[in-house]
Parts: C-alpha cells; sequence; structure tokens
C-alpha cells in the first residue's frame, strides 16, 4: 500500500514541475520566505486563541478538541519540527491538557470528526514517551473500533483525513499490524464501496465528498461536483499515513 500511495503522489509532482517549470522559477519563494510566513500566520493564530479550551461557535458552540482545532494542531506540530519554539509546543500540551487528553464524546465515539485530536495527542506522545495519558483515550476509542467488522464509518472524504493517520500512528508505536490493516480497509470501504460505485472517480481521479455527491448527481452545468477541500485532505491524509506505515508495506 505505502509503495502504491508514493508512487501516485510522486506521479502528480512530477507531471505538476514538467509542466509548469517556468511558472515555478517566476514565482519561486525561498525557504526563509516560507517559514516566515508559516510563523506570522501562527503567531496570529495563538494570539487571536489564546485559551486553548475556548469553544468553537459557529451555528451551535462545540468543544475545542473537535476536527477543526485538530487540524490547526496538526500544522502547529509540523511547524514545531521545523522550528522548536518551546511556545508552539507549550500551546499544544495546555490543549491536550485542558481536554484531558480526551475525545468530545469519550472512548466510545467512531466519528473522524471525534478522532482528529487524537493525531495530535500521539505526536505528542512519541516526543515524552513517559506520558501514557497523552495516548490512553485514542488508542482505546481505535481499539474499540477494531473490536468490531465495521469498516464503513469514514462515509464522507474529510473523515479519511480525520482518522486514518490515527491509525497509522499507533501501528507505529505499538508495532502492530492490525492497525494498518484496520486503516487500509476503511480506506478501500470508502474508495470502492461508500455510495454507488465508491467515493472515488475512477475517470476524473478525484473524490466526491459524499453519497450525495455521486453520480447520478450533477451540477446545473451537468458536470459531476467535487470539493476542493476534501480532495485536498485525502492526499494530505495519505501523506501523513505514509509517514508512519512500515518500509515493507504493499
Amino acid at each position: 500500500m505505502k509503495r502504491i500511495f508514493s508512487g501516485l503522489i510522486m506521479a502528480a509532482l512530477l507531471l505538476l514541475t514538467a509542466g509548469h517549470n517556468d511558472l515555478l522559477r517566476s514565482q519561486s519563494v525561498s525557504k526563509d520566505q516560507t517559514m516566515a510566513a508559516m510563523v506570522l500566520a501562527n503567531s496570529y493564530f495563538i494570539k487571536k486563541w489564546p485559551d486553548v479550551g475556548k469553544t468553537i461557535i459557529t451555528e451551535r458552540e462545540r468543544p475545542s478538541n473537535i476536527w477543526t482545532r485538530g487540524t490547526y494542531y496538526e500544522g502547529l506540530i509540523a511547524l514545531y519540527k521545523l522550528k522548536p519554539d518551546p511556545d508552539y509546543l507549550h500551546y499544544a500540551v495546555s490543549w491536550g491538557e485542558f481536554h484531558k487528553w480526551g475525545l468530545r464524546n469519550g472512548v466510545k465515539t467512531r466519528n473522524g470528526d471525534d478522532q482528529c485530536c487524537g493525531q495530535t495527542y500521539i505526536d505528542l506522545y512519541l516526543m515524552d514517551r513517559s506520558k501514557e495519558e497523552r495516548i490512553r483515550d485514542i488508542k482505546t476509542c481505535i481499539d474499540n473500533m477494531i473490536a468490531t467488522d465495521k469498516i464503513d464509518d469514514w462515509s464522507w472524504i474529510d473523515a479519511i483525513h480525520m482518522s486514518m493517520p490515527v491509525f497509522a500512528r499507533l501501528g507505529f508505536v505499538y508495532n502492530d499490524t492490525k492497525y494498518f490493516d484496520r486503516a487500509h480497509e476503511m480506506y478501500l470501504y470508502s474508495k470502492l464501496r461508500h455510495g454507488d460505485n465508491g467515493l472515488y472517480s475512477k475517470e476524473d481521479h478525484l473524490w466526491w465528498r459524499d453519497k450525495d455527491f455521486d453520480p447520478p448527481y450533477k451540477e446545473p452545468n451537468g458536470e459531476d461536483c467535487y470539493w476542493s477541500r476534501g480532495n485536498g485532505w485525502v492526499v494530505a491524509a495519505l501523506v501523513r499515513t505514509l509517514e508512519f506505515l512500515p518500509e515493507e508495506s504493499m
């Protein structure tokens, strides 16, 4: 699985660079400029949300350990690995501690929106393996899922991003292939079986968000409907999963 996914990602990158070399050269950005932009954006976020436990309010109120904030902390940890600012680490650890390293709907939840925070919990555990409380609830949650035969939970493609990298991290931490195997089963179910014939278009090589948007659904102009965020997050999920798969994975 790992080699297949790696090949797809590499092919896409080669296609991009081959077709747009001149454009890329004319718009090149240095590493320092990129880092400065990331630091600036992150500084803005932390200043805007100094209280890590502040609830998120849109059409209703939600706790700060759901997928929206969990996705931010994925990026924060990635930035910390490039620029190990202790303030970044403190901000992430404080978030986990506020929520007692728990999930919105507890360890029995199967919802990827709840499990996204587990990616950061596990990443922080890997920085200090003496802090077993950081991984306790997310491991129990995923173990509860694996104890059943149900594999159709990722019925919308964002969930692949929220949850699949959690399985990969647990497989890495515990050196246990059951996590890799179940993630693969669930991924293939979403890709090939959800909706009418899966959520992945073999013709366009893109993903429909969920069964409400796969054929026969069409936009007013007669075209298929693909959500850019969801497609981007599937790619991100593959990258964040590949990072923790064994080298011999197929």
